[in-house]
């Protein structure tokens, strides 16, 4: 579970994710304190890390409230975020399986997110965990102007056991 002392590391990420424009259309950059309510959450809505040998952030994964109405409880939004030195080392999955565990831990039954249709890395990271993509939103949203497409990914959770890793 992330701690006060990951927040820069969250932020600094979360920014190259922004800066990088392959997996947001958030535009503005982030600071600490804009990730600091998260932890508030953390409860409901877990926020992990991954760290290194040397105890620095790689990565971090997160479930957000899919809708508010009570027939969604048990639905999260996923996000996932890896550090650009760390990108397709193997980061990503053993970190989502984790977020997976976390929100059968919670009651969640089913995490989703959407992934830009040119992501490949997320798509094929998704797959691997058992994540099944359930369609396309075209025009979903603009970035800099252009119109980008997304894919929804879901996977279910199984209740009352662990989940299984699909890597």
């Amino acid at each position: 579970p992330a701690q006060q002392a990951d927040l820069p590391a969250i932020a600094r990420i979360y920014n190259q994710g922004i800066e990088d424009r392959l997996a947001t259309f958030e535009t503005q950059p982030r600071l600490p304190s804009d990730i600091g309510p998260w932890l508030a959450r953390i409860d409901r809505y877990p926020l992990l890390v991954s760290v290194d040998a040397d105890q620095k952030v790689q990565a971090w994964a997160n479930v957000s409230a899919y809708r508010e109405r009570d027939c969604y409880a048990g639905v999260g939004e996923f996000s996932i975020y890896v550090e650009r030195s760390a990108r397709g080392q193997g980061v990503g999955a053993p970190l989502l399986h984790a977020l997976l565990q976390s929100a059968a831990d919670r009651g969640y039954w089913k995490l989703l997110s959407r992934i830009f249709t040119f992501n490949q890395p997320s798509r094929r990271l998704c797959s691997a965990c058992g994540f099944r993509e359930v369609g396309e939103y075209q025009r979903h949203a603009r970035l800099d102007g252009r119109w980008l497409d997304v894919v929804i990914v879901e996977r279910l959770i199984p209740q009352n056991q662990p989940v299984q890793s699909e890597v």
